[in-house]
């Protein structure tokens, strides 16, 4: 975290960009896909994701956000003229509170700490990933994305955490599917 925050806007808006060319060029996402991605917390400074929305969105990709309900994260599919408001964790949601019910995504794009080599990941501790992944289809490609390259072992990995397929940075994308792709 402290090393995410070090980084200025102009760093952290370059980085993303390289995180994004990356994840377009590995992955090659089509017209009609479902995506699902989150907005960035920006007192984070994390990923600038609204590139990887727009893009979607031009493409005719379909973009599902995530939203937190009643202590759950629901899925609410975006469109370019949707309405956003800023909840009181400083996170740019949806005004809707309308569940898609969606779990066939092609990809989800997840937030993280860290991840390491393994794709053993550390977010933020609420857990909201982690049953997201419980629930949706095991075909959907599970995608990290972080400004730095993993360099050391998560060693407190909790029995339901579930690991990631890929970690995207601006430098490479990792795969964790062990030639099963």
């Amino acid at each position: 975290m402290q090393k995410r925050k070090a980084l200025s806007r102009d760093e952290a808006f370059l980085l993303s960009e390289n995180i994004f060319q990356n994840f377009i060029t590995y992955f090659k996402p089509q017209s009609g896909e479902k995506v699902h991605i989150f907005v960035p917390i920006e007192k984070f400074n994390e990923i600038d994701t609204q590139i990887f929305i727009d893009y979607f969105l031009a493409q005719n990709i379909r973009v599902y956000v995530p939203k937190i309900v009643d202590d759950q994260l629901i899925a609410i599919e975006i469109f370019k003229d949707t309405v956003f408001e800023t909840n009181h964790w400083g996170i740019s949601e949806p005004i809707s509170n309308e569940d898609s019910g969606e779990k066939d995504f092609h990809y989800v794009i997840t937030p993280l700490l860290y991840c390491d080599r393994k794709g053993n990941r550390i977010g933020y501790g609420k857990g909201f990933y982690d049953r997201l992944f419980q629930n949706i289809s095991a075909e959907t490609k599970k995608i990290g994305v972080n400004y730095f390259d993993p360099d050391e072992c998560i060693d407190d990995v909790w029995e339901n955490d579930i690991p990631l397929d890929y970690l995207v940075t601006a430098t490479e994308v990792l795969s964790f599917l062990s030639g099963l792709e």
